[in-house]
């Protein structure tokens, strides 16, 4: 009896070099396209071949880091897409944190997706003005919307809206009171009707009053990566945890920094029997106080959470709070 499998997402050209490697243990990547050395490792995964993926993962980034900026939109998708390729997120972490003026002059910017356009416009190691800032996001909002006009004189009513709520979320972490008074009525002033009211209406006067104004710098600062011993979140959930910990806006600097040290993992500390694994939980969180509990539902990627800023008791009494709080990502 025949078994027919069918594994649309591989080419018989890239299967047959999987059954190579599967009966000889080897793989020359040298004669192969670094597109099909891609496709290799996405293949490997899709087939559980575990073991092929650091290796692949290695040669790409040691000998085809060039191709993988050039074509970053397409390797942050596939890095992001699951958690199977490690190496490759935090090569993609690193060019956005260390190099991501890279990300915006790549000729197919306008494609990347809006959570990596919002994390760029965040970054402090921006070596731009932050009217090019504002510009490449409006440039990457029109390319969203191919059917507006070319020529802003000529947009309608629906058009702004149109561009307004395309980029409602990236308008927040612009840095307008960076720009000079010439850059705010020549490049910002056409888009008025694409900025909330309230903020329009405080750039009006802050650049109107002469007095008010300023400086407020992007400031280049040290990159120092955040190691996070967790497989849930990633040190860009922790710092806007820290953000809600404090009080603050999204679009507000981070004031104080706070350590993230693991007390309980279910995987490493838990059992099979559910009662079992409440009770090691209640053991090691004891008298903890200032914790966070983070959670991903099974089946998709959404990740739940709450912060506790005082002490878990497990006797039977309550306290009484108004820091705590509850969350959810869509980790997409």
């Amino acid at each position: 009896m025949l078994i027919n499998i069918k594994l649309p997402n591989i080419s018989p050209e890239i299967f047959q070099i999987i059954l190579w490697y599967i009966y000889g243990g080897k793989i020359s990547l040298e004669e192969y396209d670094i597109l099909d050395i891609v496709k290799i490792m996405v293949a490997a995964n899709e087939l559980n071949l575990q073991e092929l993926i650091p290796y692949l993962e290695s040669f790409l980034i040691e000998n085809k880091a060039n191709w993988m900026d050039q074509n970053f939109n397409l390797i942050y998708h596939i890095s992001f897409e699951n958690d199977s390729f490690p190496k490759l997120q935090k090569h993609c972490k690193d060019l956005i944190s260390k190099e991501p003026n890279k990300i915006f002059n790549l000729p197919n910017f306008s494609t990347i997706p809006e959570k990596l356009l919002i994390t760029l416009i965040q970054n402090d190691n921006l070596r731009m003005g932050e009217i090019q800032i504002w510009e490449y996001v409006i440039k990457w909002g029109l390319a969203q919307n191919p059917e507006l006009p070319s020529d802003l004189t000529s947009f309608s009513k629906d058009d702004f809206n149109t561009l307004k709520n395309t980029l409602q979320q990236c308008i927040p972490f612009i840095r307008f009171h960076n720009l000079a008074s010439k850059e705010f009525l020549k490049k910002v002033l056409p888009y008025k009707k694409i900025l909330p009211k309230e903020l329009y209406k405080g750039l009006l006067e802050y650049f109107l009053d002469n007095d008010s104004k300023k400086a407020v710098l992007r400031i280049s600062k040290e990159y120092k990566e955040i190691h996070i011993d967790s497989k849930i979140i990633t040190f860009q959930h922790v710092e806007l945890i820290s953000k809600w910990i404090d009080r603050l806006e999204i679009a507000d600097r981070l004031q104080n920094s706070y350590e993230f040290k693991l007390l309980y993992r279910d995987s490493r500390d838990g059992s099979s029997e559910l009662i079992s694994r409440f009770d090691k939980l209640r053991m090691i969180c004891k008298n903890q106080s200032r914790t966070v509990i983070v959670s991903k539902v099974k089946g998709n990627n959404e990740i739940l959470g709450g912060y506790n800023p005082i002490e878990w008791k497990f006797d039977n009494s309550y306290g009484i709070t108004k820091d705590s709080f509850i969350f959810s990502f869509s980790n997409d």
